[in-house]
């Protein structure tokens, strides 16, 4: 039998060995392209560079014509550490090792870590660089990405599930990030993609780049994939810990809480004057929002995708809330089809997390056109009134200016199942703006007169006087209260503080059918 210290020299040199990863010359390549290692990404994740890595020892057992035991770590390293002092969970791809492809080992460290991550209830964090599935291992590439999608699942909506993609995530690899409640993608290096360029080119001869098709602000703009842009690896790990700041570690917890819960009544009198005195006049929603909520607190998410809807999460009196607001610089603040999705999954996420709601309306209707209809606009809308509906955390609607039609209900009406809902005295609230219910209301009556443009015009101011303002809906109990705007922080505070031990009991069922 050998000696203990023989074999605790042999445990050394196998540990050393592993930390290897790939090799001293696919490091310092990984390096020059701009990349950390796996192990580096995990370094900077947790606090104090400390994590307990395990399943260091796991290796391949099924790949065709490689030598079992070839492939440190299988690929992929797991480890578990704090994160702002609270346990998370997290795997991060090593492209040193076969281009971080996913074979049967893989799998099954990333779908581990994940059960732990559900039993615990702890965040998951997963960072991407891979080739993709490894051919060699064949079937048992392609059940291990089954698996992990069905972790992803049990997952959702039990803790917080964040991916950053630092490297190619290409074909069945990009559903796992896809399942995730937030993807943080590193520019120039990061790549998203089902089909890349070159197969795009054989199947249909159009031609693109990969940082055209899959780069990080392509996926922000245009597909709304992803909700952050990092300039590098440790960008993208600071964002991830800042956004950490903002979620619960799971489904059972409150977010965390900044300060001693004082609550600071600030009066911002610039709020009496922001909004424009033509009601055609935009203005920006941001400059509102900046002013109520507590400072340096507002975090955007999908800044880059559908601008004319802002969700964000910010903090009242150190207490996190998530925001969907209309921005009225970006088409009027209309309501589109890729406004309905951004807007419905941060809804949906924030239920989920126990993050009371607060909605800041200036809405002039669902955005018209022919692209519009044909896209599913009704479809895609509904998914908004469908996500406010279902929603049992506590919901504040404040009303800016317009709240037009369905896109008003959309933006979380009191019918709609909103606790409060306040409005400024510059609200208007209405089936349809006044040029348009003139049009339809007195349609005859401009028709015959002696001039129809003037009497437009006359009936036209009359409605604007009439209903073109909030009191007509406080009349009815639409709304509770008619504030000053320099009084909505102290509105929302007390709403808050009001509402933070809400219950609501829905119908038993498996859950609700969303129009997706």
């Amino acid at each position: 039998m050998e000696p203990v210290q023989k074999k605790i020299e042999e445990l050394r040199i196998k540990e050393q060995k592993l930390l290897e990863s790939g090799g001293v010359d696919k490091i310092n390549k990984q390096h020059q392209s701009g990349k950390m290692t796996a192990r580096e990404r995990l370094h900077l994740l947790f606090d104090g560079g400390f994590y307990d890595e395990i399943y260091k020892h796991v290796s391949n057992i099924h790949s065709y014509n490689i030598k079992a035991g070839a492939l440190p770590g299988d690929g992929v390293i797991t480890g578990i550490g704090a994160i702002n002092g609270r346990l998370a969970y997290a795997t991060s791809q090593d492209f040193t090792v076969m281009g971080g492809s996913v074979g049967e080992m893989h799998s099954w460290k990333i779908c581990e870590m994940m059960d732990m991550s559900l039993k615990n209830g702890a965040p998951f964090i997963s960072i991407n660089d891979s080739g993709g599935a490894r051919i060699q291992e064949g079937i048992y590439s392609l059940r291990g990405y089954g698996k992990i999608f069905y972790h992803n699942t049990l997952l959702s909506g039990v803790v917080p599930q964040i991916a950053i993609i630092a490297g190619p995530c290409a074909g069945g690899a990009a559903y796992s990030p896809a399942l995730m409640d937030f993807i943080i993608m590193v520019e120039g290096i990061g790549q998203l993609f089902i089909a890349g360029p070159q197969v795009i080119k054989e199947a249909t001869g159009e031609e693109i780049s990969a940082e055209e098709l899959g780069g990080a602000l392509s996926q922000a703009t245009y597909s709304g994939n992803i909700h952050f842009i990092a300039r590098d690896d440790a960008d993208a790990i600071e964002i991830v810990q800042h956004l950490l700041t903002y979620l619960p570690s799971n489904n059972m917890e409150e977010a965390p809480v900044v300060g001693n819960g004082e609550i600071v009544l600030i009066e911002d009198e610039t709020l009496n004057t922001i909004i424009p005195d033509d009601p055609r006049d935009p203005y920006d929603m941001f400059e509102v929002l900046l002013r109520i909520f507590d400072p340096g607190s507002v975090l955007e998410i999908q800044s880059h995708f559908a601008k004319n809807i802002i969700v964000c999460f910010a903090r009242v009196n150190g207490r996190v809330v998530g925001v969907v607001a209309n921005q009225p610089i970006e088409k009027y603040g209309a309501i589109d089809i890729d406004a309905s999705d951004k807007a419905s999954r941060f809804i949906r996420f924030c239920n989920a997390f126990n993050i009371p709601l607060i909605s800041f309306v200036d809405v002039p209707g669902f955005l018209p056109g022919i692209e519009q209809e044909f896209g599913g606009i009704i479809r895609h809308g509904a998914k908004m009134l469908f996500s406010f509906s279902a929603s049992t955390v506590p919901k504040i609607s404040i009303i800016v200016r317009k709240a037009y039609g369905g896109a008003y209900l959309a933006m979380s009406a009191k019918s709609l199942g909103a606790d409060r809902v306040a409005a400024w005295p510059t609200a208007e609230i209405a089936v349809m703006g006044a040029e348009g219910a003139v049009s339809v209301l007195y349609k005859d009556e401009i028709k015959t007169a002696d001039n129809p443009m003037e009497k437009r015009k006359e009936l036209i101011e009359r409605y604007n006087k009439e209903h073109a303002n909030p009191y007509s809906a406080a009349s009815i109990g639409m709304i509770d209260s008619v504030i000053e705007p320099k009084h909505t922080r102290q509105y929302i505070s007390i709403a808050l503080e009001s509402l933070k031990n809400k219950r609501e009991l829905r119908p038993a069922k498996k859950h609700g059918l969303i129009p997706l």
